[in-house]
């Protein structure tokens, strides 16, 4: 029987997990419309999500910074075209603090477990540190980029040097004269090589496969510049609208005409070529697989800085580690004080590592044994009232990921206002529906680039396309701006039942 909300605990009555910008945007729109009894869960310290945990050095976005920010709360005085981790996650707080959301954060509070109730329509959430909380909403904005991927390497555990995650960078460790070994050539790598290559002995990069990498239009912006954001709001409003739209042209190459790609791809040879003499070397950094399959990564000094004869690229698998360095396939002993991880994140494993149960029993890894997917990437069935923020097919390879959290939070915000009448207990998405969705997603990503054959993040192991959006975010935005309730099964609460079975 479904519960009454009379007699249902009001605190919390939302309860979103996470505190980087899709948390933090779902909170300040639930303030907005005055909707003051939610609670963020944080499991570290303090927030900011990927930008928080992101510290090595040259972190920075890849997005311009006027679209990679919220659109209600421009910033004017940024400091570069694409933001800076320090800067991007200053942003993030002065958001959280004009809102007033640290009163509602709960740090150092990760959620192991996530159980739904069907009796009292009710979330009970238990968090590692064994505290228990309910909910009649629960919003996951853990993001995609959370969990660490640590390859398993035999022997990691005997080697005596500093060995570390880029995503968990150790800033105790200085690295200046030392030989350091970097695993991974990915987004981070392409960001923190060209940092530490001045001031080590050697680089030993241990590379599985090329990146195709293009030079990023980047400089900082001038006073001048910053006084005209500032004084002239619409002139600011019209530059991040002509970023946006410069963008969502890129979404055509990587979904219906991949061959609008090549363009970069004869750039990024070019650039190679200009920068990396020896042949060798530039054999090396040259992708096998076609543009855009996996993520086009920027930057101005990687070419530059793995050029520098002391960088030493390693295309043989690494057979384990030992306690002074690490073994390759070839035999070759590579002698290192310090082994950096640049391998990326668990990105098509969603909500790991919560445990999360559904109606009757459902648990959520079971549900996503073939893949994850959700009906819009926000709501999975059998799994009521509970909505993904930044969920499966929601990912960009073009654009900006703080545009489509605004859609899902807007499609969010009308399930809320939904939940909000006493008479309905829980929504929970059709299975057909979702089902459809679903195939709808996975026929339009037929012809996109990244079903060519590579392995990157963008997939799971059976190279099911998980993660990405297939298509431009002004078509996402449109497909989420109305809630249809066709759509989901409405259970009403046990007292507004009672009422109609009385007038029956």
């Amino acid at each position: 029987m479904a519960r009454s909300k009379a007699s249902a605990a009001v605190t919390p009555h939302i309860v979103i997990i996470g505190t980087g910008f899709g948390g933090l945007g779902m909170a300040i729109q639930l303030k907005k419309a005055g909707i003051e009894s939610f609670t963020l869960l944080e499991k570290a310290s303090n927030l900011g999500g990927t930008w928080r945990d992101n510290t090595y050095p040259g972190a920075a976005c890849d997005v311009q910074s006027h679209l990679y920010s919220y659109s209600f709360e421009p910033k004017s005085d940024w400091t570069r075209k694409f933001g800076l981790q320090p800067e991007i996650r200053s942003y993030m707080e002065s958001c959280a603090s004009k809102y007033g959301l640290h009163e509602h954060i709960r740090f150092n509070q990760e959620v192991a477990n996530a159980q739904f109730d069907k009796a009292s329509a009710q979330w009970t959430l238990t968090t590692k540190g064994g505290e228990t909380l309910t909910a009649d909403i629960v919003i996951s904005a853990v993001g995609q980029l959370n969990q660490p991927a640590y390859p398993s390497i035999p022997g990691a555990d005997r080697f005596k040097g500093a060995l570390f995650h880029s995503a968990r960078w150790n800033h105790d460790v200085d690295l200046t004269g030392k030989s350091v070994a970097v695993i991974g050539t990915g987004a981070s790598a392409i960001q923190f090589v060209p940092q530490i290559v001045p001031k080590v002995k050697e680089v030993k990069l241990f590379q599985r496969s090329g990146a195709w990498v293009i030079p990023k239009p980047d400089r900082p912006f001038s006073g001048f510049e910053q006084w005209l954001f500032e004084s002239f709001p619409l002139i600011d409003r019209l530059y991040r609208t002509s970023i946006y739209w410069k963008n969502e042209v890129r979404a055509l190459g990587f979904t219906k005409l991949g061959f609008l790609l090549e363009a970069w791809a004869w750039q990024s040879k070019r650039v190679m070529r200009k920068h990396v003499k020896d042949p060798v070397k530039r054999a090396k950094l040259t992708p096998d697989y076609k543009i855009g399959c996996k993520r086009i990564l920027i930057s101005n000094d990687w070419f530059p800085a793995v050029s520098q004869d002391h960088v030493d690229i390693i295309t043989d698998s690494i057979q384990e580690i030992t306690e002074d360095g690490l073994i390759s396939a070839d035999g070759t002993h590579h002698k290192v004080d310090v082994i950096i991880y640049g391998t990326g994140f668990k990105a098509t494993e969603f909500l790991t590592p919560m445990q999360v149960t559904g109606l009757n029993g459902l648990d959520l890894n079971e549900a996503w044994k073939d893949g994850a997917d959700a009906y819009k990437g926000l709501c999975v069935s059998g799994f009521p009232n509970l909505f993904l923020l930044y969920g499966p097919n929601t990912n960009l390879a073009h654009s900006s990921i703080i545009f489509m959290l605004e859609s899902q939070i807007r499609y969010v915000m009308q399930c809320v206002r939904m939940l909000l009448d006493p008479g309905l207990a829980y929504m929970n998405i059709k299975a057909e529906r979702q089902q459809h969705f679903s195939e709808q997603m996975q026929d339009a990503l037929k012809s996109s680039v990244w079903v060519a054959g590579c392995n990157s993040w963008y997939a799971n192991e059976a190279g099911k396309v998980i993660n990405n959006w297939p298509g431009f975010t002004f078509t996402y935005r449109l497909l989420t701006g109305k809630l249809d309730l066709q759509d989901y099964e409405l259970q009403p609460t046990s007292s507004e039942m009672q009422q109609h079975d009385q007038a029956a």
